[in-house]
C-alpha cells in the first residue's frame, strides 16, 4: 500500500517530466505544420494571386511576397492553432474538390472552382480568412516582410500606424 506521500511523488514526477518536454512537442507541431503548409502552399499561393491579381490599383499579392507573410504569421507562437489547421485543412479541401488541378487552372475557372467552393459554408469562412490574411500582409508594416516598399499604403494613399515597429514579432 502506497502512502499519500508517494503518491504525491509520483504526480509531480510525472508533471514536470511533461513539462519538461513541452518544448519538443511544440517543435513538433511546428514542424508537423510546416510540412502541411508546403504540401499545399502553391494552392494558398494560386488563391491570393487570383483575389489580389497584377495590374489591379492594389499591388499584386505576388509582388507583396504575402504567401511568406502568412506562413510566417501563421507559424508564429503566438498564432491560433485553430487557425493555422483551418488554413492548411481549407486548402486541402480545395485542392481536393479540384483534383490537384487549381494550381495550373485558367483566370475563368478558378473562378469558377473559387465562387463553388465559396457556397459552401467552410469555403466561404476559409476564403475569408485567406482574403484577410492576405490584406494583412499588403497593408502591414514592411517590417513583416510585406508591402514591399510601403506599395500597399502608397496604393491607398495612406501611411501606417505610429508608432512604428522596431522589431518583427515580440517574444522571438
Amino acid at each position: 500500500m502506497q502512502t499519500n506521500a508517494m503518491m504525491q511523488r509520483r504526480k509531480f514526477l510525472i508533471l514536470s517530466s511533461m513539462l519538461g518536454l513541452s518544448p519538443y512537442i511544440q517543435a513538433k507541431e511546428l514542424s508537423t505544420f510546416e510540412k502541411e503548409f508546403k504540401e499545399v502552399e502553391s494552392v494558398i499561393a494560386a488563391v491570393q494571386a487570383h483575389l489580389f491579381p497584377e495590374g489591379s490599383k492594389i499591388p499584386s499579392a505576388v509582388s507583396m511576397n504575402v504567401t511568406q507573410f502568412l506562413f510566417e504569421t501563421l507559424i508564429h507562437k503566438s498564432y491560433d492553432k485553430d487557425i493555422r489547421a483551418f488554413v492548411i485543412e481549407g486548402a486541402q479541401e480545395l485542392k481536393s474538390r479540384e483534383e490537384g488541378r487549381f494550381t495550373t487552372m485558367s483566370h475563368t475557372d478558378k473562378e469558377i472552382a473559387l465562387r463553388a467552393y465559396e457556397e459552401t459554408n467552410y469555403g466561404s469562412n476559409w476564403i475569408a480568412r485567406i482574403m484577410t490574411l492576405t490584406m494583412e500582409g499588403i497593408f502591414s508594416d514592411p517590417i513583416y516582410g510585406s508591402n514591399i516598399k510601403e506599395a500597399g499604403w502608397k496604393a491607398l494613399n495612406a501611411f501606417g500606424g505610429q508608432p512604428r515597429p522596431k522589431t518583427r514579432y515580440i517574444g522571438l
